[in-house]
């Protein structure tokens, strides 16, 4: 056995076509002593493709800090193992992360072999601006949590990603419609796959379209960033002012911060706040 210790390699695998796989992901499955997988079965159908058979190990999120301690002794023995996800570059919103820092810690080469990437990927096609931008995964479950969160990137300013599973989004949209205002947004679902979607439009039309379409698929939403004061020189008491005139015209409280929620980028809660409406 080869006294000096072996080398992780972090392989990036398709999102969904599988003619996604570089040469090089495919040469690196190919010649590891091991590979660790989220889903062994998952990973099992890439290496059908490219007719290889490897050892599997499953090391996902609930056994990840045990299994890590045994691929990483591993390693140090001499072997070279590879990880991969179910689909895309692990560590981002998947599997990996307690693997590659025990990794490093121990002093082992950890190699990233690029590829797919569900939010690169999304910002390619998207239309928005992508100079800048934040990546935020997936949202807190509990209701709270994730309007907490999205009250908390209300202002801002750089162009946001997020993934959404299908049986969330209606929820997800319809908060952050309340929280953003109507903004563009980029819907990409199932990409690379066979009923690929990108579809460009605001906010306020993709929950209409999903209240009455059921989502199916996995989705990626990417949102336009906060332009607000700043750029706009629109302040809350102005959108209180003008929620308080849509009030005057027989709106309710509630419809007349939306309306301004919608034309100034502030929340409707906060605009129902600051025009003199009870805590919601």
């Amino acid at each position: 056995m080869n006294n000096l210790p072996g080398k992780l390699y972090v392989v990036a695998t398709p999102i969904g076509n599988l003619s996604d796989l570089s040469p090089r992901a495919a040469e690196t499955l190919n010649s590891v002593d091991f590979i660790a997988a989220e889903d062994t079965r998952v990973t099992a159908k890439i290496l059908n493709h490219i007719g290889v058979k490897k050892s599997l190990v499953s090391c996902q999120k609930y056994n990840e800090r045990e299994r890590s301690e045994q691929i990483v002794a591993r390693i140090l023995a001499g072997e070279n193992a590879a990880f991969c996800s179910d689909a895309g570059t692990p560590v981002i919103s998947d599997p990996g992360g307690t693997l590659v820092a025990k990794a490093l810690d121990e002093g082992i080469t950890v190699v990233p072999v690029s590829g797919p990437s569900a939010v690169v990927s999304a910002l390619s096609v998207c239309g928005l601006r992508c100079e800048r931008f934040c990546f935020e995964g997936f949202l807190p479950t509990p209701k709270g949590g994730r309007k907490e969160r999205l009250e908390e990137l209300r202002q801002e300013k750089r162009t946001m990603v997020f993934y959404e599973a299908p049986h969330k989004l209606q929820r997800t949209l319809k908060d952050m419609l309340e929280t953003f205002g109507d903004r563009p947004v980029t819907i990409c679902r199932e990409m690379t796959k066979l009923h690929e979607e990108i579809w460009r439009t605001g906010l306020r039309q993709a929950r209409e379209y999903y209240d009455e379409n059921p989502p199916r698929g996995e989705f990626v939403l990417v949102i336009s960033g906060y332009e607000g004061p700043e750029n706009g020189g629109t302040t809350l008491e102005d959108a209180a002012r003008l929620a308080a005139d849509y009030m005057e015209e027989g709106m309710s409280a509630s419809d007349a911060a939306k309306r301004a929620a919608k034309e100034t980028g502030f929340s409707r809660s906060e605009i129902y706040r600051a025009a003199g409406g009870k805590k919601e």
